[in-house]
């Protein structure tokens, strides 16, 4: 059997638990022509308003792209915002039931003032406070009904008080007792309040702060310190230009130079690594990779502006330019195939097992790929297809992706819906049209 990539292909949908520091997180953009009379100081004349949900937030947006389904548990004030943030939320389908309101508290909202795609000022708004005892306790019972229904927990943690000890230590325990991994994105200098979890994964600059430690200091030195204060498995440390590096307990470090075209806003990026990691760990795929993954994520989130979700459509395109055997999936892998796919216009390539590269199938693939707005999907017929063909194939441009033997024919049909269908008959090229209605009719064979 061809040997899959083993990172995209093997992601599946799952369920997560962001718990956090939610916020709301308005940009006005507008332009800047003039000076002030009345002080030294830009004019900007906004054009437009817009508030999304941010901290914690964002992490949700993030993996609700990603393909889960999220349950978010923090805190909101009794306010419009506090409001506005619950109902962006749940539009997305996202589980707000766990979004506790303290009407002694104040929704945080960080209001962006950009014009030119330049950020020229942010203006936060926020009360920074303990959460109650009454709701800690109903928080932490919250907490210990939900951890065990999903597949990991990712802790965003912005410093406004919501993430009490007693809420922090709970999340821990319960999720190590119930084995999902949890994975902490830290704020402050105090990480021994993190202690127990799967992995930390800190900035530079909060790393150094809370190792104590000059910038002089050995990177390795830092994470050391920080895995002796902490007790997790693994600290994960970005680092901005220069990518980022994990490093384990058992003294084992690993780098990841940043893979971006073009550097434009690093807001959100920390959530999107956050983000892919948490799927990563969800999906049982080893850390290492899943950095990989997220790294990739991050480079595409900084060429644009504010906090950008990421689609699982752009990670596999972007993973094409350094690993052609992304293209290749199987029947286990379909959902992810079907993430890729999605909003696309495609046609589907018929070959039996056995089929060779001849120059009838290479002019064939090329008629295909020039199809306006439509991509190229080739499914390879037959439980053993030849490993250097189906290679051959994954090297090729014209050819977006490939699908090995799944259960059918009709059920691949079922999963992806092709636009079109083709198949070679005597070296000639066959649209098979009316073959679409027939493989979705429920009395058609399954063979």
């Amino acid at each position: 059997m061809v040997k899959l990539s083993g990172t995209f292909s093997s992601i599946q949908p799952f369920q997560a638990l962001v718990l956090g520091d939610f916020m709301l997180d308005t940009y006005t953009t507008g332009r800047v022509k003039r000076v002030s009379p009345e002080a030294p100081v830009l004019v900007m004349e906004v054009q437009n308003l817009e508030s999304r949900p941010g901290g914690a937030g964002n992490v949700v947006l993030n993996l609700v792209t990603l393909g889960a389904r999220v349950v978010a548990v923090g805190r909101t004030g009794a306010d419009r915002e506090g409001d506005e943030l619950r109902g962006r939320l749940g539009r997305e389908g996202v589980d707000v039931s766990g979004l506790v309101i303290e009407p002694t508290s104040k929704t945080p909202v960080k209001n962006r003032l950009i014009a030119d795609s330049q950020q020229l000022l942010r203006v936060d708004l926020e009360t920074i406070a303990p959460l109650g005892a009454e709701l800690e306790r109903s928080v932490v019972a919250f907490l210990e009904q939900m951890i065990p229904t999903v597949q990991v927990v990712a802790v965003s943690d912005y410093g406004k008080g919501f993430l009490t000890q007693g809420v922090l230590s709970a999340a821990i325990r319960i999720a190590r007792d119930c084995k999902i991994p949890i994975i902490i994105d830290p704020k402050g200098i105090d990480f021994v309040k993190y202690k127990g979890a799967n992995v930390l994964k800190p900035n530079l600059s909060e790393a150094y702060a809370a190792a104590k430690l000059p910038q002089s200091a050995p990177l390795d030195a830092v994470a050391k310190e920080l895995l002796r204060i902490s007790e997790v498995d693994l600290v994960l440390i970005t680092r901005s230009e220069a990518g980022m590096s994990i490093f384990s307990k058992e003294g084992k470090r690993t780098d990841f130079p940043v893979r971006s075209k073009e550097v434009k806003d690093v807001t959100g990026a920390g959530d999107t690594v956050l983000s892919m990691i948490s799927l990563g760990l969800a999906n049982g795929i080893d850390i290492t990779v899943a950095a990989q993954l997220a790294n990739i994520a991050a480079g595409i989130s900084i060429e644009r502006l504010g906090c950008a979700q990421v689609t699982l459509s752009e990670i596999a395109r972007r993973l094409l330019e350094f690993d052609a055997d992304t293209k290749i999936f199987d029947e286990s892998h379909t959902y992810a195939l079907r993430q890729v796919l999605k909003g696309k216009k495609y046609s589907l390539l018929v070959l039996n097992q056995g089929q060779g590269m001849t120059n009838s199938l290479f002019r064939t693939i090329r008629e295909l790929s020039n199809k306006k707005e439509s991509e190229l999907i080739i499914y390879v017929r037959g439980s053993n297809p030849n490993d250097e063909f189906v290679h051959l194939l994954s090297s090729l441009n014209e050819v977006d992706f490939i699908v090995l033997e799944t259960e059918s024919l009709k059920h691949l049909c079922e999963t992806i819906h092709p636009h079109e269908v083709f198949y070679l008959e005597d070296n000639q090229l066959v649209q098979a049209q009316e073959l679409i209605s027939a493989l979705l009719n429920p009395n058609y064979p399954t063979t």
